[in-house]
């Protein structure tokens, strides 16, 4: 079964695109809300979103839960192939998916990857471990062809886990494939795109992303190019603070045309990853549109006003029918979620998936900026 459509075209740049249809469900916090399970396990497990972007303890990246991770795509490792559905994650650079050697609850309802049943599985002896928000996975490292969209990555390193966190249970996907830069990955391993880029799989060094509101179909990733038929007018680059994460300077963010939260200037990441808009001073975020906590009256969604983020001289302006999110047992509440980050994540800002959900975004390793245009 195909699960990429490879598409050569005259489209932006001329160039092949290389699609990977990206499907959403429910993310495991909206999983766990609607068993009332979430407010429990965020006490017993303090859920921290930043995590990812904190400094790294014994050379393991910290990356955040998979609590707001819900778009995925499949993937295929091995020869025969064996396939995985991952979250492609602009936040992280690593892949791993589960292994049968894996005991944990959490890979039990998953697939996982059987390495003697793949010819060029090749093992590095290394292991991996890598520090989430509420937990870890840890794991080994190997080299194996992994097929993406249709294209065939030789010797790629990824992991392979043998314990998982029990909040990775309620994943829907099986693992993660990280799309930040190299200087991020765990164990120096080089991240898939790199290999795409490196081994002339692909023309071009940037890909981009169409999250669609459709809770089903219809997104996708787009390695070596763009498609300006998913957006309107030009794209509108912003220059990389950082080219760690896909990190950028805003310049403030108002309501109603007063600035009401970074003020002087702060850092924002760009994360596939992460569901909501996640910073430092949500609570003043919130009172600004008449929400102190964050709840909203589902039935005042519509009067509530535009939140803008002012990011190098560009406004970009989400509607309150973007950012409030419905649950079924905790009714209506904006996507905005506090950080409480002390490392490298301090003070940042990550503009997730209901950002990005208005705005199409080219991530770009060429110029090392992003570049973000409004949806059709």
């Amino acid at each position: 079964m195909k699960f990429a459509i490879v598409l050569c075209a005259v489209v932006a740049l001329s160039e092949c695109l290389v699609r990977v249809p990206l499907i959403k469900h429910k993310t495991t916090r909206e999983i766990m809300e609607e068993k009332g399970q979430w407010e429990e396990f965020r006490q017993r497990y303090p859920y921290n979103p930043t995590a990812k972007f904190d400094s790294n303890l014994f050379g393991a990246e910290q990356m955040t839960n998979d609590a707001d991770l819900a778009y995925y795509g499949v993937i295929s490792i091995g020869t025969p192939p064996q396939s995985f559905t991952v979250v492609f994650d602009t936040g992280s650079a690593n892949l791993w998916v589960p292994s049968t050697f894996c005991s944990s609850p959490a890979c039990g309802n998953h697939n996982k990857f059987d390495v003697y049943k793949s010819s060029t599985y090749v093992s590095t002896g290394k292991g991996l471990s890598i520090q989430y928000g509420t937990g870890s996975m840890q794991g080994s490292l190997g080299l194996d062809t992994v097929e993406v969209g249709g294209l065939k990555v030789v010797n790629q390193m990824f992991g392979v886990s043998q314990y998982e966190a029990s909040f990775m249970y309620y994943m829907k996907a099986d693992g993660i494939l990280g799309l930040a830069y190299a200087s991020i990955a765990v164990e120096g391993v080089m991240p898939v795109f790199n290999n795409m880029v490196k081994e002339g799989l692909i023309e071009n060094d940037y890909f981009s992303v169409y999250l669609s509101r459709s809770p089903d179909t219809g997104s996708e990733v787009v390695f070596g190019g763009y498609d300006p038929d998913h957006y309107n007018g030009d794209l509108r680059w912003i220059p990389l603070s950082s080219a760690n994460y896909w990190q950028i300077k805003m310049d403030s963010i108002t309501v109603n045309g007063k600035v009401v939260a970074c003020n002087s200037g702060c850092q924002a990441i760009v994360d596939t990853g992460t569901s909501l808009i996640v910073g430092p001073q949500v609570d003043i975020l919130n009172s600004a549109v008449g929400t102190p906590y964050g709840q909203v009256n589902c039935n005042s969604i519509a009067s509530l006003p535009d939140v803008t983020f002012n990011i190098n001289g560009n406004s970009f302006s989400i509607p309150s029918s973007a950012y409030v999110r419905k649950t079924q047992n905790y009714g209506c509440s904006t996507g905005f979620e506090h950080s409480f980050s002390n490392g490298v994540g301090s003070g940042l800002w990550i503009l997730g998936d209901v950002f990005i959900r208005e705005y199409y975004t080219v991530f770009n390793m060429r110029d090392n900026a992003v570049g973000f245009a409004a949806l059709r």
